[in-house]
């Protein structure tokens, strides 16, 4: 098997875990199992790997990647944001660390059949979990105007969500929009000529707003970020890839409440809201990926990595 996909900011998501031998990780997003790899590599000393993926397809390859290291790795079929729950039925309390690399994995970009891109004819899919009921076409084919209106201007900053949308509901009428390229179509038809000409392709913040919205991929990030201090031991560690500003806004806000959520005014001598920090920023900027890398890797340009540790 094939896995020629390279992780973003490998190196520095592995070192930002700093990685105890005997420590129990998690990677909340396990795709073909690169950062993992690397993770479990350096367990030992009967460490252990809880390894999660809402993708069946990426557990099955990661699987055959990391079958060296079987007997330190647990494979989860769920979501992150089901952290509490995935780690009371292993009976693990808390973990040393916690990785998450955002967004959609390479290979379901690759796989045209899965619906994700743009540039490749498929079925409207695009789940991530094959065997959730909301797919691409039904929120495409479905949905009312405005709905849809909202998630592409919020999900997508899509400064023509408008046109786009009215355009969306006035093919569908005729037809049902089955596939990838039809919707590109209908999308490239709505906009100013002008737009058709930008480097950005113009289907991209309309796909990546319609996947955020099938995989609820916001909420997600909002429920994990909301508890997962509280299943970190102390000097644990939490980095998280984000490869757009929503979802940097949301673990950026997130770890500042755990931070520096004192609600008293400054000229308290003593905080009584009952604040009680959790965590700290490991690094005061978050990291970003080598011009190397990037050179290397296009799909790594918008990555950003924050790091904090449990405190």
């Amino acid at each position: 098997m094939e896995f020629g996909h390279a992780p973003v900011l490998l190196a520095e998501s592995i070192a930002a875990l700093n990685i105890r031998s005997d420590g129990i990780y998690v990677d909340g997003t396990l795709g073909s199992g690169g950062h993992s790899e690397q993770i479990v590599q350096r367990l030992t000393d009967g460490g252990r790997l809880i390894a999660i993926d809402r993708d069946a397809a990426a557990l099955e390859r990661a699987g055959v990647r990391l079958a060296p290291y079987a007997e330190r790795v647990t494979f989860v079929h769920g979501n992150f944001c089901e952290l509490p729950e995935i780690l009371r039925e292993q009976g693990v309390p808390a973990v040393d660390g916690v990785l998450l690399d955002l967004g959609v994995s390479s290979p379901q970009l690759d796989a045209a059949e899965r619906g994700f891109s743009y540039m490749s004819d498929a079925p409207l899919d695009m789940r991530m979990d094959t065997g959730e009921d909301l797919t691409a076409w039904l929120v495409v084919n479905k949905w009312p105007e405005e709905k849809l209106r909202e998630i592409l201007y919020t999900y997508g900053e899509e400064r023509y969500a408008s046109r786009i949308a009215a355009a969306i509901v006035r093919r569908r009428a005729d037809a049902p929009i089955d596939t990838t390229l039809e919707l590109v179509d209908t999308i490239k038809r709505a906009m100013p000529a002008a737009a058709l000409r930008e480097k950005q392709h113009p289907a991209k913040r309309t796909f990546q707003a319609i996947r955020i919205a099938v995989n609820d991929e916001l909420s997600s990030i909002q429920r994990l970020m909301e508890c997962v201090a509280d299943y970190l031991n102390p000097g644990g560690r939490l980095a998280v890839i984000c490869f757009h500003s929503l979802e940097s806004r949301i673990v950026k806000t997130a770890i500042a409440a755990r931070e520096h959520g004192c609600t008293c005014p400054r000229e308290f001598p003593v905080c009584v809201c009952g604040f009680r920090q959790t965590l700290r920023s490991v690094t005061k900027k978050p990291i970003f990926p080598s011009e190397q890398e990037i050179a290397e890797n296009p799909r790594a340009r918008s990555a950003v990595l924050r790091v904090a540790e449990r405190v």
